[in-house]
């Protein structure tokens, strides 16, 4: 059979390798830390098989899956394109650079894919926490700006916009973020939007966050209290916040957020 895609997706401590039909339906799954393909239908087992080859470096197994449990049976739900958890940190500037943007354009977009990279880094080190993080979650109207990085896990909800500091001294007040010289951004103000329009979209309180990369220093405005500020190696902090939510709603709304469908109500 033709058209098989293959699709990574990394999380909850797991490393697989879905395999999808042409429509986006999941007919089995490749688990690289077990060496198991899991066929949902032993019809299609030549035809998966051959689709993971070049991926099968190792002995494997190939047999029915186990039991699902929920999160699962929704993850098998959702088709692929839709499917946002195999984003990278800065996937939108990535498609960005793949069309080609000119001249200063160009060398500001760098900095600003390398701040994403490093902090998106960070925040994915969270999962082991008991924390879910998704990267470029795409909100209407907002053309290549939408969430740079959401957590979700004990500590609630986090939208996460990454500045960066390019080694200069950032100041971050009520609505504006300088770096430098450089002409004033609406960075706190842009995520303090994001956020709400988070919390509408998924039906839970959001926190918005400024993280700031490879800056030489930070300053905050005092009267700046909704949104937090943290600085490169931050993450570790928001990833000790708790005492919000329990697992299982972490994977309720981990399951409904990285449906890109999701935020087509944003």
């Amino acid at each position: 059979m033709r058209g098989l895609t293959v699709t990574p997706a990394r999380g909850n401590g797991l490393d697989r390798l879905y395999v999808s039909l042409p429509d986006g339906r999941s007919v089995a799954w490749y688990d690289r830390d077990t060496g198991r393909v899991s066929l949902l239908g032993r019809e299609h087992e030549e035809a998966v098989l051959a689709a993971l080859g070049p991926y099968l470096t190792r002995s494997y197994t190939v047999g029915p899956p186990p039991v699902p449990g929920r999160a699962e049976l929704l993850r098998l739900a959702l088709p692929p394109d839709d499917d946002l958890a195999p984003n990278r940190p800065g996937e939108t500037l990535l498609g960005e650079f793949a069309y080609g943007t000119p001249g200063r354009r160009a060398r500001g977009l760098r900095y600003e894919l390398l701040a994403q990279q490093r902090f998106g880094a960070e925040l994915d080190g969270l999962e082991g926490m008991g924390w879910r993080v998704l990267h470029a979650v795409p909100l209407p109207d907002a053309g290549p700006a939408g969430i740079d990085h959401l957590l979700i896990g004990p500590g609630g909800v986090l939208v996460v916009r990454t500045a960066a500091g390019r080694r200069q001294r950032a100041s971050v007040g009520d609505l504006l973020l300088t770096v430098g010289r450089a002409e004033p951004v609406p960075g706190p103000r842009w995520v303090r939007r994001a956020a709400a329009r988070a919390g509408h979209v998924l039906t839970a309180a959001v926190r918005p966050v400024l993280a700031v990369v490879d800056a030489s220093r930070v300053d905050v405005a005092p009267s700046l209290r909704d949104v937090v500020v943290v600085r490169e190696g931050g993450a570790a902090g928001l990833g000790r916040l708790a005492g919000v939510l329990k697992p299982a709603d972490v994977e309720a709304l981990y399951g409904l957020a990285r449906d890109r469908r999701t935020w087509l109500r944003a």
